[in-house]
């Protein structure tokens, strides 16, 4: 009857064991994706489909730090990017990419009239493109981060591209252009987190109907 007992209770421990192992190998891995997901911090978007094809509708949260506003104030301009890439979904294959779409905007301040100027193109911006850019102009520095933070209805897919029937994926970005600060800033922002300016999401988009 001893034996019995020992026995049994030999095989509860390893049976403890075991759980206890398999729980602290369980708190090691990784978390699932969508635990893990936090590339939405900062962003608030939503896709919708159209006749002429897919809109996004993003209000982006980034604050600049007071190192980045200086240079603002000091007659320094800086380029933002909003990147946007849908991928449909394949099974046999990797994702493939199905359309993308590139927003630029140079925010600058006009010390003389002191007012904000933010110009928005699709491609990058540059002197000789500033006159094919939208300008728009603020009075305060919020008004003007305000606007280049929100889109609305912009088209990043056109109809034809879409597969009614297939899930798709959109990635997207919006961030600071390191490249096209001047040299000696480019210099000084380098290892810098003041000038890592950058938030991104996920958004998936369902078969057409799905709900």
């Amino acid at each position: 009857m001893t034996a019995f007992i020992t026995h049994c209770w030999q095989r509860l421990r390893l049976s403890l064991a075991a759980a206890l192992a398999c729980a602290l190998l369980a708190a090691a891995l990784p978390l699932p994706a969508s635990a893990q997901e936090t590339a939405a911090e900062g962003v608030q978007m939503r896709l919708e489909r159209s006749a002429d094809g897919v809109l996004l509708f993003a209000n982006v949260k980034v604050d600049l730090p007071a190192v980045v506003e200086d240079a603002l104030l000091k007659g320094v301009p800086l380029f933002f990017v909003a990147q946007a890439e849908l991928t449909r979904k394949r099974w046999y294959w990797s994702d493939k990419t199905v359309a993308s779409a590139q927003r630029h905007m140079r925010l600058a301040y006009q010390p003389l009239t002191r007012r904000w100027r933010l110009n928005v193109a699709s491609g990058a911006i540059t002197p000789n493109s500033l006159g094919l850019a939208l300008n728009l102009s603020f009075e305060t520095l919020a008004e003007a981060m305000a606007a280049m933070q929100r889109l609305s209805g912009w088209k990043i897919a056109e109809a034809g591209a879409i597969d009614p029937e297939s899930p798709h994926r959109l990635e997207f970005r919006f961030s600071l252009d390191l490249t096209q600060l001047p040299r000696p800033f480019q210099i000084g922002a380098l290892g810098q987190s003041d000038w890592n300016i950058s938030v991104s999401a996920t958004q998936q988009l369902g078969p057409e109907g799905a709900k």
